[in-house]
């Protein structure tokens, strides 16, 4: 606590800003007392795997002065906040966890990162991740493995696993980081933190990409997004307005303008769920959460319709979601992979996908959100075994299968490009945390944001984890 009685280890991005703002705490005294946590728990965590603190300081430095001469630069405005490795950082690699990649420093900043700091945000650090994003841990030869708060011998999830366990730790206010198969709902929910997986295309995603990106064009994205995680559902909407937006020859002719939500009471909701199926099942501990969840739901006034629209179901969803993160894992592979992907399997594929799109599209003209299961278990115990499609699970009712099960849960919001919040909704019997996931109509975010922070009201939000409260 500084000498004003600001306390700023776990307050929120808006509530660092505003105490910038109204010189409660300068951005240098902020930024130093994250350094100082950092000190204490990251060694710990393994989180955090690179820093420029020089670099740093000086933003620092430059925000205070820039406030003393009675100018601000944005809505982050002297706040530290983190950025997954995966990220384009002048001066940083983005190794992705390939070791041939460790020293190949990049030129030119991702436009999401620009953006962040154009809005006075302070890059404290790079988090970790899986080789080539491509798991549900955070793990690779060159950093490590990065540890859950709530138990380090779990996992914090992936592959914005670095990401989750730094903002739940109180190593910066929020992060950064992208989702294709869960990797910001997935690590949200396994450190108890919120996260978003915004509509497809809505936040840029140009210097997203392994080695140093010179400004030419990734590939096009037609599931994957890059979104905020953070520990109030409040500080994701303050980041998405940072965030989305054409960039680029987009900007000449596109301006972005987000719906306001439906509602902002609980009672005005009208809300979908599905939260089992028998396909994933959910294990039983996360289910008596389920179940709490709908009970408060239903004290609050807020309509509550159990089942699937008309013509969606979570099989036929994931089989067309597998083909498509297939055709794009696949696309820098030999000539024999790529020939197994043939387009025009593609454009159908795609089809199918806008398709389940237009269902979800009818069935929110009678409902404002769906609520869905984020995954089937909590933080489960470090396994890099390989390969990996023989690792499982343990969960209260017995052994799962890894890879199959993992995934289901997510697919339905990437695959429609629906967004898609996670926010916590309390630990199970063995202290940990879960969260549910909120789904909302296409550009609607702000729907799916708002019933977030509302719920937070009735069943609580962010709590930090013991071991790292102080």
């Amino acid at each position: 606590m500084n000498a004003s009685g600001f306390e700023p280890a776990f307050a929120t991005a808006a509530e660092m800003a505003a105490a910038v703002r109204t010189k409660n705490i300068s951005a240098r005294e902020l930024l130093r007392a994250t350094f100082d946590r950092i000190d204490r728990h990251n060694a710990t965590l393994n989180a955090i795997v690179w820093q420029d603190r020089d670099r740093a300081m000086a933003r620092a430095l430059d925000a205070d002065e820039a406030l003393a001469r009675g100018r601000g630069s944005g809505a982050l405005h002297g706040v530290p906040v983190t950025i997954k490795e995966s990220f384009a950082y002048r001066g940083s690699p983005s190794t992705w966890g390939v070791p041939a990649l460790k020293d190949a420093n990049s030129a030119r900043t991702a436009v999401a990162v620009e953006r962040l700091e154009s809005a006075g945000g302070i890059v404290v650090g790079k988090t970790n991740v899986p080789v080539m994003l491509g798991d549900w841990q955070a793990d690779n030869p060159i950093h490590g493995t990065t540890n859950n708060p709530w138990d380090l011998g779990r996992t914090p999830g992936g592959s914005t696993g670095g990401g989750a366990a730094a903002v739940a730790a109180g190593l910066g206010s929020l992060t950064i980081g992208s989702d294709l198969s869960g990797s910001i709902r997935i690590p949200a929910h396994f450190c108890g933190v919120y996260g978003h997986k915004p509509s497809l295309g809505l936040v840029g995603m140009d210097g997203f990409q392994p080695d140093p990106w010179d400004g030419s064009p990734g590939y096009p994205m037609d599931l994957a997004v890059v979104g905020p995680l953070a520990r109030g559902a409040r500080d994701l909407e303050l980041a998405l307005d940072v965030l989305a937006g054409p960039n680029g020859d987009d900007a000449k002719a596109w301006t972005c303008r987000l719906p306001a939500p439906r509602h902002t009471r609980l009672e005005g909701f009208r809300v979908g769920y599905v939260l089992d199926d028998a396909m994933a099942p959910v294990s039983s501990d996360i289910a008596a959460l389920h179940d709490d969840l709908l009970a408060v739901l239903g004290k609050s006034g807020a309509t509550l319709t159990r089942g699937w629209p008309d013509g969606v179901d979570l099989h036929s969803h994931v089989e067309t979601f597998q083909f498509l993160v297939m055709a794009l894992v696949t696309a820098d592979g030999d000539e024999q992979q790529r020939a197994s992907q043939p387009h025009a399997r593609w454009l159908h594929e795609t089809r199918q996908r806008l398709a389940f799109r237009a269902r979800w599209h009818t069935y929110f003209e009678s409902h404002d959100v769906f609520l869905l299961p984020t995954a089937f278990t909590t933080a489960f115990a470090h396994d890099h075994s390989q390969p990996i499609e023989n690792r499982v699970v343990d969960t209260p009712d017995g052994k799962r299968p890894y890879l199959r099960d993992m995934a289901s849960w997510i697919s339905l919001a990437s695959l429609a490009g629906l967004p898609a919040t996670v926010a916590p909704i309390g630990r199970t019997r063995a202290g940990l945390p879960a969260g549910i996931q909120i789904v909302a109509p296409m550009w609607e975010d702000r729907t799916a944001i708002e019933f977030a922070a509302l719920l937070s009201d009735v069943i609580g939000g962010f709590t930090a984890a013991p071991a790292f409260k102080d």
